[in-house]
């Protein structure tokens, strides 16, 4: 059967699904093959292209197979049902627990787009609680929220986009008022933070900025997507002591473990590699040579990382 795409249609290419989703192009050959699922147009060309609500499901059961079903047990299941058992799976019981009330009022804005009370109420709240604080205690958990809510449907991409923008006004000034901890500080790790090319999502590298920022570390931020011999050669340049790196759950854990493999077999050992993020690759098979750590665990991290290299 040949679909044909209408002219209205802004279908995504695979190559969108698959950055967007975190399942692999080849997953999803299989799966079309398999379950008959997703179910792809062609373009003018006969390059498979997927209308937005299949992208939507894909995001739904890629979420489920991250919290550890199987594919062929909800790929035939409804937009509509994958969204009740994200929820149920999500929350471990029997029915979606609700947003603590101060987080849901920044969805809230989100959704009816009002950025700059977004803005204002996250600065509000950063001079209140102090950066390492608000990292962990408000924008760790709000982002989740925000991500879970976009791959329910609930937010729009550009929705998501506004907040992630928003945010990181927000969190950029917070860093740059820190002091600073100057390259030839005594005890002060050099830090190399970035992602690698797959992963295009730059929040949790932001906020691991921020941990280690506020924990005098001196910290060299890339940004994300940076190519692997980029990684290695800024590594060697900048005379870095770590690289840190982060993962969302979007990104393909094959791509993952591949990517950090590479790296690490480049380094030659010349840095730590530190990760950290909710992808499956570090929950499940985290490799022996690179040390993960949640958001919390960074300033405790970096004090063993002062200890080890002043006993040295």
């Amino acid at each position: 059967m040949t679909n044909k795409v209408s002219p209205q249609a802004v279908p995504s290419t695979i190559s969108d699904v698959e950055r967007d989703t975190g399942v692999a192009k080849e997953t999803l050959r299989v799966w079309e093959r398999r379950y008959d699922f997703p179910q792809p147009l062609r373009d003018p060309n006969g390059e498979r292209v997927y209308p937005i609500e299949q992208v939507h499901k894909l995001r739904l059961v890629k979420r489920l197979i991250d919290l550890g079903f199987r594919p062929g047990k909800v790929i035939q299941y409804s937009t509509d049902e994958l969204q009740a058992l994200t929820g149920k799976a999500s929350s471990k019981g029997d029915a979606p627990s609700a947003p603590a009330p101060e987080l849901q009022l920044y969805l809230d804005l989100c959704k009816s787009h009002q950025m700059e009370a977004l803005r204002r109420r996250l600065s509000q709240a950063l001079l209140m609680m102090g950066l390492k604080s608000f990292v962990i205690e408000l924008v760790a958990p709000l982002t989740t929220l925000i991500g879970e809510a976009w791959a329910a449907g609930q937010l729009a991409t550009f929705e998501e986009h506004l907040y992630t923008e928003s945010l990181t006004v927000v969190m950029r000034s917070a860093i740059f008022a820190m002091p600073q901890a100057n390259a030839s500080n005594v005890g002060a790790p050099r830090i190399l933070l970035t992602t690698l090319p797959q992963e295009r999502h730059g929040l949790g590298l932001l906020m691991a900025e921020a941990m280690c920022v506020a924990e005098g570390a001196h910290c060299i931020s890339l940004g994300v997507q940076t190519p692997l011999l980029d990684i290695v050669e800024a590594a060697r340049v900048q005379r870095v002591d770590i690289i840190a790196l982060s993962f969302s759950v979007a990104m393909n854990p094959r791509q993952v473990l591949d990517g950090l493999a590479e790296l690490h077999t480049r380094l030659a050992g010349c840095a730590d590699l530190w990760a950290g993020g909710n992808n499956a690759a570090l929950k499940r098979r985290r490799p022996p040579f690179v040390r993960v750590f949640e958001l919390a665990d960074l300033a405790g991290a970096i004090r063993d990382w002062r200890t080890r290299h002043a006993a040295a």
